[in-house]
């Protein structure tokens, strides 16, 4: 019998593609998707399960709809991705409401639960890789679309569980997530966010070395993607022919999304990072001389158990020396199985909170400065939307979905008519996060 289906994604952009291949899988079995939860007669839950803060918020949200599947007779209950994957039993003893679940290994299995009941869970410990055949609902509909070349982690990061989630790197071969490029351009996308755990190891499973760089020459060659933004480089694995393949493709944004977690030497060993800050400043050293004056995102962690308040000021240092286009600051949170639960040394959380500010308040100084060399220049942009005061926004090259700020070009009509395409824009404005410009012409 076909289902209304209203699904509610959390966590990241890895999840979000997940959600698309299992909606994909239902609209291919006859199922509708709904937009408003009151109408389905199926309630599904995708769950991130990185940090403490992404659980509570899966489980409020699963609590939340428990509570809507009470309104109907007869409405069911799925709870899908990480949450699931890692912690089913527990999920089926505590929310007997939920009908069935689905890990993120058993993403084939999704039709299944849409029938099963009783808390039943679809759990496989193998890779779910998307290629270029399978049915997905993109839910973005501004011409920006993620692809997903590869999943897991080979790294063991003393703070993170993805490989116990995920498991061991894997990638798609080129030739299909070229494939897929090629499909996506021509539903109209013209922008793709290339995403994996560890994106510059791309192709190493499968014996290339320079694999990332393969599949952006690949990329290049796809009529009608006019930019490529890659996600999750790791310093590690980032080798300068990758750099060398960003650089000669035109369609490859100038931009570095590289999480680089600590500075402080003997932080970055408790975290298993290895290296130091001098190796770090010469991996940015050889992107800027590749790539010139590119925009460069990263995370840290702050509060890991050993910091001391001057790992915390040589981390703050480099900061300011590096002057970073964009940068998230994340407090420590103990994940259960984690090699770092172990450590001694904890970090209170009020220091590890003042700590984040403190770094957060400094960035934000260089924010400012580097978003105003932008002033008086011209960008090309994605017109992705209109906001509520019936103004405009998109992206520019050096701003990606979700995780950095947008670009306001004001409320002309014609706008309307490109959202989902590009623009060329003049900057005549910015703040910490955001641009103001002022369309040119279409693209």
């Amino acid at each position: 019998m076909k289902k209304r289906i209203y699904l509610s994604g959390l966590g990241c952009a890895k999840n979000q593609i997940d959600a698309e291949l299992m909606l994909g899988r239902a609209t291919a079995d006859g199922h509708e998707i709904v937009t408003e939860e009151n109408h389905a007669d199926i309630l599904v839950v995708n769950t991130c399960a990185f940090i403490d803060q992404a659980r509570e918020t899966s489980i409020d949200e699963i609590l939340r709809l428990a509570k809507i599947k009470a309104r109907a007779e007869g409405r069911r209950l799925v709870v899908t991705g990480c949450l699931a994957q890692r912690y089913s039993a527990e999920l089926a003893e505590s929310i007997p409401e939920i009908d069935a679940m689905v890990g993120t290994g058993a993403l084939d299995r999704f039709a299944d639960a849409l029938c099963a009941g009783g808390g039943k869970a679809f759990i496989s410990e193998k890779h779910y890789l998307p290629s270029a055949d399978m049915e997905r609902v993109v839910l973005d509909t501004d011409g920006s679309a993620y692809v997903k070349v590869s999943e897991g982690c080979d790294h063991e990061c003393s703070f993170c569980i993805i490989p116990a989630i995920r498991g061991k790197h894997r990638s798609r071969p080129i030739e299909d997530v070229g494939r897929e490029a090629e499909l996506l351009a021509a539903r109209g996308v013209v922008e793709l966010n290339l995403i994996a755990q560890d994106l510059s190891a791309y192709g190493r499973d499968l014996g290339e070395h320079d694999g990332l760089a393969a599949l952006l020459y690949r990329l290049a060659r796809v009529s009608g993607i006019v930019r490529v933004r890659c996600h999750y480089l790791y310093p590690n694995t980032l080798a300068d022919s990758a750099l060398q393949a960003m650089s000669d493709a035109g369609n490859v944004c100038n931009y570095i999304d590289m999480p680089l977690q600590h500075a402080d030497a003997s932080v970055l060993q408790r975290m298993l990072r290895g290296k130091d800050a001098d190796y770090l400043r010469r991996v940015l050293d050889r992107i800027r001389t590749k790539l010139g004056d590119p925009v460069i995102r990263t995370t840290f962690i702050v509060g890991f158990p050993g910091e001391t308040e001057a790992a915390f000021e040589n981390l703050l240092g480099f900061v300011e020396e590096q002057a970073f286009d964009r940068v998230g600051v994340f407090r420590y949170s103990i994940e259960d199985g984690s090699a770092a639960a172990l450590l001694d040394g904890r970090v209170p959380e009020p220091l590890a909170e003042r700590r984040r500010d403190q770094l957060m308040a400094a960035q934000e100084d260089i924010s400012a400065r580097r978003q105003a060399r932008h002033v008086g220049g011209e960008q090309r942009v994605l017109v992705c939307g209109r906001e509520e005061d019936g103004t405009y926004f998109g992206r520019t090259d050096g701003q990606a979905p979700e995780v950095d700020g947008v670009t306001h070009m004001g409320g002309d009509q014609s706008l309307g008519v490109l959202q989902g395409k590009m623009v060329r824009a003049r900057v005549t404005g910015a703040d910490i996060h955001d641009l103001y410009a002022e369309m040119l012409s279409p693209y």
